[in-house]
């Protein structure tokens, strides 16, 4: 069903969206990396477990053939390492390089900063975050 709202709320999510990469531009030139080099990076918690190429295509909602491209990209900047996946010997798994960890930390540090979403207040973010919690569990 398309409301007003919800294209009005669509609309400043993808805008939200364009303008954080948009001023992320100087951020991810200075490291040779692109919005979709640093969405993988973005994904690739190092607080969990190194995550299976099948689970980084499913968090990037990307094909076989585009994670290759963008993690060959990542491997060829050593950002990130392909690994044997120690619970399926058949698969692999993607493993941030100490300079990933750094890079990644620099350009989240850097999004978190200049997204838009910053000029919210703790409270108004409280707020926002369980809503769009809902929004994507329902998808």
């Amino acid at each position: 069903m398309s409301t007003p709202e919800l294209t009005a709320v669509v609309a400043a999510i993808h805008d939200i969206w364009m303008r954080t990469n948009d001023l992320l531009g100087q951020a991810l030139t200075a490291h040779n990396l692109t919005p979709a080099t640093f969405q993988a990076l973005w994904v690739l918690d190092p607080a969990e477990p190194p995550p299976s190429m099948k689970v980084m295509a499913e968090r990037l909602y990307c094909n076989a053939p585009n994670l290759s491209f963008i993690t060959n990209q990542l491997t060829d900047r050593g950002l990130v390492e392909r690994a044997v996946d120690p619970a399926d010997r058949r698969s692999r798994v993607l493993l941030l390089t100490g300079k990933g960890r750094r890079v990644r930390d620099e350009l989240v540090r850097t999004a978190l900063e200049k997204t838009p979403l910053a000029g919210l207040s703790d409270d108004e973010l409280r707020q926002l975050k369980p809503l769009l919690e809902r929004a994507v569990a329902s998808g």
